[in-house]
Formats: structure tokens, C-alpha cells, sequence
């Protein structure tokens, strides 16, 4: 399948960028010419659907539609106006008045280019004019600020980047010419959009396993749960179709979902999965704990959903943990929190320590990750109990086993309440 790629701009720049792209032959390139810049948002909202990535003639355009919240930076890029642009502009402008030109007035170009280029090329003999800016500016006061420098007889020449204001420029009788960007500045761009494009596909494409388990509160299964199971098969069923899945069940209390990535990435940016749990709990009764294993085979993603559930099989609560393709644990809390830490992150030298200790480096990696979430580097049993949802004994066991690998170190002690012993404050020692 060829990458789409939008290109937008005026009819002129449009024409140029697609004589340069003739050349990428395995990238369909669509043509999107406007009059006016703000004829952007209306090209965007009504073909953004069928297009990989969006290369925009200019800052203008690129700018316009990223402040109006119709494109993001993943989305899309621009060809920068390099120093040959500018240098091939201003030999152009010379050449044709026939004359020795000083004094000129340039837009939207930075400073630094004329810096550099007074350094490198001796042009302290020209003066320039400049209004460099960031982002998107109405055509209106650029035409402004190049009209009353003319006017009061500072510049011979205007030089512009932006064509709408080229064209009210030459219709004022202002004498005008216009930067464009040069082909090697697009072929970077399009470089840079096809590899883009490639690297969101790949990823898209990368399988998910979805597992939701039960968290039974019963020792042995009733005709109730039996029922309610029936309920959250139909639930989970709903869900596959939604994600275009493959819907297992295993048992009576596990049910996998096989998928791919791109499609469980929009139900995980919707909440749609915190908001599934949620509506199971409240139409059956039961309570769920979800894994999410993504990979590039069906055995790499089934492993990492073993992991996600083994991780959330450590709340008593109902959890949603992720695993992705680098083995990097994302635990989801609620709507506004979550937890993630790597789990790849220690090396040969400490594969013996654990070993021997009795925790895993996965609980070390997530102590570390929750220490650096609540910023505290001084913690008790009672911290650790409360972040793990679990008893305070296991925070104390936990927090031994830290010490014991020289991870944490006990510098004090505080008073528990009124009875009972004083609880031990520790330094961890992650580094």
C-alpha cells in the first residue's frame, strides 16, 4: 500500500513541490491548492481522513492550521527557507533592476540567516530590514510593514515569502520579490514525511492482545457467576467487534481479544477501556483486571500479556496494565494517573543479586518509577503499603529486600501512632 501524502499550498507552489516529488515513486501525492491561507482549515477537516501525512508549502499554512488545532506536529512539516534560498532571491532581485540595490525589506526569515550571511559573504555593505516571526502572521501586517518602509524611502526592494503578500505588494507598485524554498529543502521534507509515515504504519500494524480476567470474590463458581459471566462474554464481544478482533474464551473467568495495535490505540486514548470496566461492573456485578500485550509476533505479544496480567494480579482492585513491544510496564490507575516504568533496565551484573534476593526487578523498577511520581526519596513501610495497595508487612519485606541489594538504606525512624513500634524511614539509593 502507497503512502498518501497531502500537499497544500498555493496553485504555484503546489505545481513546483510536485515537479520536485516526481521522483518518489512510491508515495501517492495529492494536490490541494488554496487563494488564501485560511482556506487551510476547510481542506484539512475534509480530507485529513485519507491522508498518511500533510506537506505544507510554507510556515504560513503549517502554523495557521497547527494553532487552530486541525493538525499536530506528527502530522505534518514544511520546507524551511535555507540560506540559498534567500542568497538565490536576493541575486535574482539585483540582476533584474539593473542597479546596485542597498536596502531591502525581508519577512519571516530569522536573523541569524542574515548574520551568517554577513559573516560568511560580506554583505555589511546591504541593509536589511527584517521581521522575523514564529508561527502564523495575517498577510495584512507583513504588507504593512514592507508598504511604510517603502514609503519612507528606507528600502528599494521588498522581499517576502508569503505569495499573498507578494501579490498585494506588485499590485501597490512595490517593486517585490518572493523567497521560495529550493528542492533540496523539499526533498528533505519529503524524506522526512515518507519515513514518518512508514515508522506510524509498522507501529500500527504491530499485534495486541487483549485479556480481561475476573477477579473472583467466590471460592467456587455459582449458576450467579455463571450468569454474569454470560453478561461479560456479550460485553467483551461488543468490544471485539468494535476493535475489528478475534474474540477466545478460556475458562470460565479469562477472555482474550486479538487485535492490532492501531486499533486499541484509539479506544486507550478515548478511555474506552477504563470505561468498559467500569460499565461491566456496573451491568454484571464483576469486577475485571485487564493486560494489554502489544509485539511483533503472536508469541512476543502473548508473552507480554502474561506479564501485564501477572502485574495486575498484584491489586486486590480492578487494574489495567500495559505492556508494549519494549517490555515497558504502563500501569493505568485511573483517568488521570498512571504509572509507567521499564523493566529491561538492569543489567548482567545484577542478574545474581536477584537471584538471590526475594523480589523481582520488575518490583524495583516500579518502587523506583512510584518513588520518582510521588518525588520522595525518603519513604516508610507505610508509603510503600499505600502506592502498592497492599499490607503494610509487605511494604517492610519489600523495603528489606532494597536494603539488602544496597537500593535503600535506613536513616531514622518515626512514630506510628500512639502504641506499636516506631516505623523505620529509608533513603532509597536508585540511581
Amino acid at each position: 500500500m502507497k503512502i498518501k501524502v497531502g500537499i497544500i499550498g498555493p496553485k504555484d507552489s503546489v505545481k513546483y513541490i510536485l515537479q520536485v516529488a516526481e521522483s518518489y515513486k512510491d508515495i501517492d501525492f495529492i494536490p490541494f491548492s488554496y487563494e488564501a491561507t485560511e482556506d487551510t482549515l476547510t481542506i484539512l477537516k475534509e480530507n485529513d481522513h485519507m491522508i498518511d501525512q500533510w506537506l505544507f508549502s510554507g510556515q504560513a499554512p503549517y502554523h495557521f492550521a497547527l494553532e487552530n488545532g486541525v493538525i499536530t506536529e506528527s502530522r505534518g512539516s514544511y520546507p524551511s527557507l535555507q540560506g540559498s534560498s534567500f542568497f538565490g532571491t536576493l541575486l535574482g532581485a539585483v540582476l533584474n533592476e539593473g542597479e546596485i540595490i542597498r536596502n531591502f525589506s525581508i519577512d519571516t526569515i530569522s536573523d541569524s540567516v542574515f548574520q551568517t550571511a554577513d559573516e560568511d559573504h560580506f554583505l555589511h555593505t546591504l541593509q536589511f530590514y527584517s521581521f522575523p516571526y514564529r508561527g502564523y502572521m495575517p498577510s495584512d501586517e507583513l504588507v504593512a510593514f514592507h508598504q511604510n518602509l517603502y514609503e519612507e524611502g528606507k528600502i528599494d526592494v521588498a522581499l517576502t515569502c508569503i505569495r499573498s503578500v507578494y501579490l498585494q505588494l506588485k499590485n501597490l507598485g512595490i517593486p517585490c520579490y518572493r523567497v521560495k524554498p529550493t528542492q533540496s529543502a523539499i526533498k528533505i521534507q519529503l524524506d522526512l514525511l515518507k519515513e514518518r509515515s512508514l515508522s506510524g504504519k509498522y507501529r500500527m500494524s504491530q499485534l495486541a492482545i487483549f485479556g480481561a480476567e475476573v477477579i473472583q470474590e467466590e471460592k467456587y463458581p455459582s449458576y450467579k457467576l455463571k450468569h454474569q459471566i454470560l453478561d461479560l462474554s456479550r460485553l467483551l464481544l461488543d468490544f471485539t467487534e468494535e476493535t475489528k478482533g478475534s474474540f477466545v474464551q478460556m475458562g470460565d473467568g479469562l477472555f482474550v481479544i486479538y487485535t492490532t495495535k492501531g486499533e486499541l490505540d484509539l479506544s486507550i486514548d478515548g478511555k474506552r477501556i477504563e470505561n468498559l470496566m467500569k460499565t461491566i461492573h456496573i451491568q454484571t456485578g464483576l469486577k475485571i483486571r485487564v493486560g494489554l500485550g502489544y509485539g511483533m509476533t503472536v508469541f512476543e505479544a502473548d508473552q507480554h500479556l502474561r506479564y501485564a496480567l501477572q502485574h495486575a494480579r498484584e491489586h486486590k482492585s480492578e487494574t489495567f496494565v500495559l505492556v508494549n513491544e519494549e517490555k515497558e510496564v504502563t500501569e493505568f490507575y485511573h483517568q488521570e494517573s498512571t504509572i509507567q516504568f521499564h523493566t529491561r533496565k538492569w543489567g548482567k551484573e545484577w542478574e545474581k543479586k536477584f537471584k538471590e534476593a526475594s523480589i523481582s526487578p520488575g518490583m524495583v523498577s516500579k518502587i523506583e518509577s512510584l518513588a520518582n511520581h510521588y518525588r520522595k526519596t525518603h519513604i516508610t513501610t507505610n508509603d510503600l503499603s499505600i502506592w502498592l495497595n497492599s499490607s503494610e508487612r509487605n511494604g517492610r519485606r519489600l523495603l528489606g529486600e532494597l536494603e539488602k541489594l544496597g537500593l535503600a538504606i535506613a536513616t531514622g525512624e518515626e512514630q506510628s501512632g500512639h502504641r506499636g513500634r516506631p516505623r523505620k524511614i529509608y533513603k532509597l539509593l536508585f540511581v
